[in-house]
């Protein structure tokens, strides 16, 4: 209690001095000798400095409801029964999650107590009770209506003076964030003047920047973004605010692909698992499902009291006609619902989003021409020994890989997992390490990409037609590669030269996209080798020493930089930006 009271005493306080600032504005035209004015806390410029640099609790309102405070990490809440410790602004999206697994039920949030609240001046508070937090959020103003000023921000670091009432400078500051600029003015004395080392900058909520050179200009350029922006401070946390101009925009974007279908409380996904909403500018909607079926409809937006709605006619499918409440739009997901039990979740599907509507688009281009391996990965670990194998996808189910001399024989099939995803399920029992069902991810007409991100299985494949024997560099390339035998001259990895490890050793390219390994001269074990180019027209050299040492440590798909009738040089750049040079002479 006696922090809270503590607390309030300085709330009236510092309103006070708001008081004063006509008292003060004199201080504004002070000057420092140095072309720098002076300035006092409460002045209307000094105000406008701390509004800007206030603390935003708006992030979390799903917890304390209020806009002027934030909760104190670590703590525990429990949200409709689930205890959950939140431990980042991230954990707060469980909560929501939550919550959102029934749209139309009640929700409830317990925190427990005690807990600490950090305010917009970042003086940090106990609450003990919930009486006390819903006294402190009653004097909160919400809807954009608090002092704090969001749409616009200083860029640290930056350096200020202070001075005594006869304009002598009194100490010099580096502020580095908006709690230091805070606690700063709020140690200031009352006859302390302060002034900014200018220029400064600013940043606007769209990410431009501007340069300010005293405090006129600051306080103007302040005062212009204020309400420039919509600084979502209200208790309706999942509200998704747009405008009915953005709906529009967002609903016409690119196709809808039907997640989940709710009627009268009952799912009904497994009646249109394949189905797809494309929703038109001129009011038109057409739905399909990949399979033939197509119906044509109209669909118009409004903003309500409870926010967007959409009402959708259409011709056949009558159970959708209706008004929907849009209850969000985050990460490509629309949400639709009814208050009557009745709900439509989609995701949206653009170009190279990795989803298709229609399994027979996926089923044509596979069976086109040959797919080669360009990444595998089990639970996270590279399967190396994969680069370069060669997929056939053929008629009745069946798939074969190969690299060249030895091929495996299993099936294949589209279909849509329980999530409603489309995607190619492999089965290889001679090879383990691609036998999955790969949800699609990116779908294109040269490349593909299966992913599970959350376990760590990967694989991407690249078309192949008639072996590239049209592309005249990958032919001219290869033709420099086959016969003889190249040593590597030089392997640097970044700073680390790594070349010793490869002495004795050479490669000799053959036909077939086969390699021999050789160790004084002498073959002993065999490789995959391609030259491809790929989606985007580079020139790739994919090299495959199987488990080979020390050879295996070339083994990657490497960007072609040059090749000679005596010098091949390659380079590879890795995920943290490592530059790898190989180059290979005969």
């Amino acid at each position: 209690m006696k922090k809270f009271l503590s607390y309030a005493a300085y709330l009236g306080l510092f309103f006070m001095a708001l008081s004063y600032t006509s008292c003060q504005d004199e201080f504004e035209e002070i000057n420092t000798g140095e072309d720098q004015a002076a300035i006092t806390a409460s002045s209307s410029t000094g105000v406008l400095i701390q509004n800007t640099a206030t603390r935003d609790g708006s992030f979390d309102n799903i917890v304390d409801g209020t806009s002027c405070y934030d909760v104190k990490f670590p703590y525990t809440v429990e949200a409709n029964g689930l205890e959950l410790t939140i431990n980042s602004r991230e954990d707060l999206k469980l909560i929501e999650e939550i919550f959102d697994e029934v749209d139309d039920d009640e929700d409830f949030l317990e925190i427990l107590f005690p807990i600490t609240i950090t305010s917009g001046d970042f003086t940090e508070i106990t609450i003990n009770g919930f009486e006390d937090l819903r006294a402190l959020a009653e004097q909160c103003k919400e809807g954009g209506e608090d002092d704090d000023i969001e749409c616009i921000d200083f860029v640290y670091p930056m350096t200020m003076y202070t001075f005594d009432i006869n304009l002598e400078q009194t100490g010099e500051v580096i502020v580095e964030s908006d709690m230091d600029l805070r606690l700063f003015f709020k140690g200031l004395e009352d006859n302390q003047l302060v002034s900014f080392d200018f220029p400064i900058t600013l940043e606007l909520y769209d990410g431009s920047k501007v340069e300010v050179n005293s405090n006129e200009e600051l306080a103007m350029n302040i005062r212009n973004a204020k309400d420039a922006c919509d600084e979502d401070d209200d208790n309706d946390y999942n509200d998704d605010d747009f405008t009915e101009e953005d709906l529009d925009a967002f609903l016409v974007s690119c196709p809808w692909y039907v997640l989940e279908v709710i009627r009268d409380d009952v799912s009904e996904i497994a009646q249109y698992a394949n189905y797809y909403f494309d929703f038109k500018e001129d009011g038109t909607v057409l739905v399909g499902n990949g399979s033939g079926f197509a119906a044509n409809g109209t669909w118009t937006s409004r903003m309500g009291d409870n926010g967007a709605m959409v009402t959708l006619s259409l011709e056949t499918l009558t159970g959708f006609n209706m008004e929907w409440t849009i209850y969000k739009t985050e990460e490509g997901v629309i949400k639709f619902y009814n208050g009557e039990g009745n709900r439509i979740w989609m995701k949206r599907v653009c170009e190279g989003d990795g989803f298709d509507f229609n399994p027979d688009t996926l089923r044509n281009i596979l069976k086109e021409c040959e797919w080669i391996i360009k990444s595998v990965k089990n639970q996270g670990e590279e399967i190396d020994r994969l680069l370069g194998y060669e997929f056939k996808f053929m008629a009745e189910g069946v798939v074969t890989l190969s690299n060249g001399v030895n091929t495996s024989e299993g099936t294949w099939e589209i279909g849509f997992n329980a999530e409603q995803k489309l995607v190619i399920a492999i089965t290889m029992g001679e090879e383990p390490g691609v036998s999955f069902e790969w949800p699609v991810r990116e779908l294109t007409q040269s490349r593909l990409k299966f992913e599970v991100e959350e376990i760590g299985y990967e694989l991407i494949l690249q078309r192949v037609c008639d072996d590239n024997i049209a592309d005249g560099d990958v032919m001219e390339i290869r033709n420099f590669m086959m016969g003889g035998d190249w040593t590597v001259a030089s392997y640097i990895e970044g700073d680390n030269d790594q070349t010793a490890l490869f002495g004795g050793y050479s490669t000799a390219f053959m036909v077939d996209h086969q390699m021999e390994l050789k160790e004084g001269g002498m073959t002993y074990a065999t490789g995959l080798w391609r030259v491809l180019r790929n989606k985007v027209g580079q020139l790739k050299v994919y090299l495959n020493y199987g488990d080979n040492m020390p050879m295996n440590e070339l083994t990657d798909d490497w960007d072609f930089v040059s090749v000679t009738e005596g010098r091949l040089e390659l380079k590879d750049i890795s995920g943290d930006g490592t530059v790898t040079i190989l180059v290979l002479e005969k």
